[in-house]
């Protein structure tokens, strides 16, 4: 009678049960969707249609395929026989994924208190770089995502619980990706790589958005001007451009004749030096101008149409060349 009845508990515990609100927010579900890879995409695509789950569920196809399992054998089921929804089982889950090392739950008189299990807790030596996230042209920024770039040891539980301890951030998803640097050859025809350009590219879900700080086109005059204060202030934009041209004007002209570089760029002799050619130009037309005027108050035809072996030996000559 018993294993009869454990059949019948579990058929009946296969019947999806009541649905409750959302465990996500419909923005951060559907850009969880959005971003997933390729591959994964055409793998669920190829999938039965009894496999996917339904349209208003919050579940990716194989935390569905797991709920369902999970449902089936009854391992969902309290001890007053109610199975818990997808919600309670998605909410359960997240709890698991977002778990803290070193950390436990006590319930101290029905209240929840985090207890730190065993030795204490340090901050790791890492550093997380973020980075905008990729945006396809004409595609709107993804606020429900976010892009680090961390050491090569770390993996998905270190970037979750380093956001969660030391930000509070929570995560739903978080895609890692390793991009070594290529060979190059050195003077001697050895091939090395460089360390800088071999780093691991972390793509984080947000359950909240976070929006990037607004690029210097999209900001106001006044938002500018301050931006780029605090920019030279913290980092010395301006003298670094400047350092930049007086090595190019060293490097481009060095070698000229009767140069010499005096460690710095004067720009009111380089003004003087326009101004002179200017006026140096601007007076040899104004001669020009006087020498025409002269001739033709002479008499004397500018252009002449005989050759350069005959010329005219004189005025008269060429009044009657003229003429």
């Amino acid at each position: 009678m018993a294993p009869l009845c454990r059949v019948a508990r579990r058929l009946y515990s296969t019947q999806p049960p009541e649905r409750a609100a959302s465990a996500l927010p419909k923005l951060a579900a559907a850009a969880r969707d959005a971003s997933a890879p390729m591959a994964v995409r055409e793998r669920r695509e190829r999938k039965r249609a009894h496999l996917k789950p339904p349209t208003h569920s919050d579940l990716t196809p194989s935390e569905y395929s797991g709920y369902r399992r999970a449902l089936a054998k009854g391992e969902l089921m309290d001890q007053r026989g109610r199975d818990m929804t997808e919600v309670e089982w998605l909410d359960a889950l997240n709890e698991r994924r977002t778990r803290l090392r070193g950390l436990k739950v006590t319930d101290n008189h029905g209240e929840k208190e985090l207890q730190v299990v065993g030795q204490r807790i340090y901050l790791p030596n890492i550093m997380f770089r973020m980075v905008r996230n990729h945006t396809p042209t004409g595609k709107p920024y993804n606020p429900y995502e976010a892009t680090f770039r961390v050491p090569m040891s770390v993996t998905k539980t270190d970037v979750r619980s380093y956001l969660s301890a030391v930000y509070g951030v929570k995560t739903t998803y978080i895609r890692t990706a390793n991009y070594f640097s290529p060979l190059y050859r050195r003077y001697n025809g050895a091939k090395t790589t460089r360390s800088y350009r071999t780093y691991k590219r972390a793509v984080v879900g947000l359950v909240d958005p976070f929006y990037y700080p607004q690029a210097m086109e999209d900001m106001t005059a006044e938002d500018r001007k301050k931006r780029m204060e605090w920019l030279n202030e913290k980092f010395a934009l301006d003298a670094l451009k400047r350092w930049r041209r007086h090595e190019l004007v060293r490097t481009s002209l060095s070698g000229s004749k009767n140069w010499r570089f005096t460690g710095h760029l004067r720009r009111d002799k380089i003004l003087k030096a326009v101004a002179r050619s200017r006026s140096r130009m601007l007076r040899e037309v104004e001669d020009v101008k006087e020498e025409l005027a002269d001739k033709r108050a002479r008499g004397i035809p500018i252009f002449s149409d005989t050759k350069r072996g005959s010329q005219p030996t004189s005025s008269k000559e060429q009044i009657v060349t003229r003429a």
